[in-house]
């Protein structure tokens, strides 16, 4: 562990922190059927150690109406994902095992906090940390995370519960926008932090 590690871990206060679980969703997951059971298995493990230190648990998943109406014709992302035809009835993977008090974001953009009220809401719950991680590096999690790093959150990533099909700019993200953003963590040190 880094001296940055160590010193992120000293400052980690678990009332003042949520960890935001991005698109761990049946429609995702579906996508990825190798390796999707080492992520779900992973993850779980990161949410039951964050309930069991209070940790604030939110889900937050790609949604969209029946017919795509929140697409815009100029989004070309927006046009991709409406060609699939997913995420419209799909739901958080049941293997994460959402609490009846755990919130559940519905997000019609790359960034969980575009357009939602996120921000609005850990701010109001005294949150300024986020433990974030989420499917794909290059979608989600480095869209969310670019906002979140602008809005001052301290944040913290969690490798092993992340993933990108692409995995050379999956590691090379890793390696450079997330370091400078946030505190990359293994799962082994994650937990470490909630133990």
């Amino acid at each position: 562990m880094t001296a940055h590690a160590h010193s992120a871990f000293t400052a980690f206060e678990p009332a003042r922190a949520a960890l935001l679980v991005m698109h761990y969703q049946t429609d995702i997951l579906g996508l990825f059927p190798a390796v999707a059971p080492g992520l779900l298995a992973n993850t779980r493990t990161l949410c039951d150690a964050a309930r069991a230190k209070g940790v604030r648990v939110v889900f937050a998943n790609l949604r969209f109406s029946a017919g795509y109406p929140e697409v815009s014709p100029l989004n070309k992302n927006g046009q991709r994902i409406k060609s699939l035809g997913l995420f419209i009835d799909d739901r958080t993977a049941p293997e994460l095992a959402q609490q009846p008090d755990e919130a559940l974001i519905a997000a019609h953009r790359a960034s969980i906090f575009t357009g939602t009220g996120l921000q609005a809401q850990l701010t109001a719950q005294g949150v300024d940390t986020l433990i974030m991680v989420g499917i794909a590096s290059t979608g989600v999690v480095l869209s969310s995370l670019s906002h979140a790093s602008d809005a001052d959150f301290r944040l913290y990533t969690v490798k092993d519960c992340c993933y990108d099909p692409d995995e050379v700019v999956h590691e090379h993200l890793f390696a450079t926008a997330f370091e400078t953003r946030s505190t990359v963590l293994s799962l082994d040190e994650a937990l470490r932090l909630l133990a």
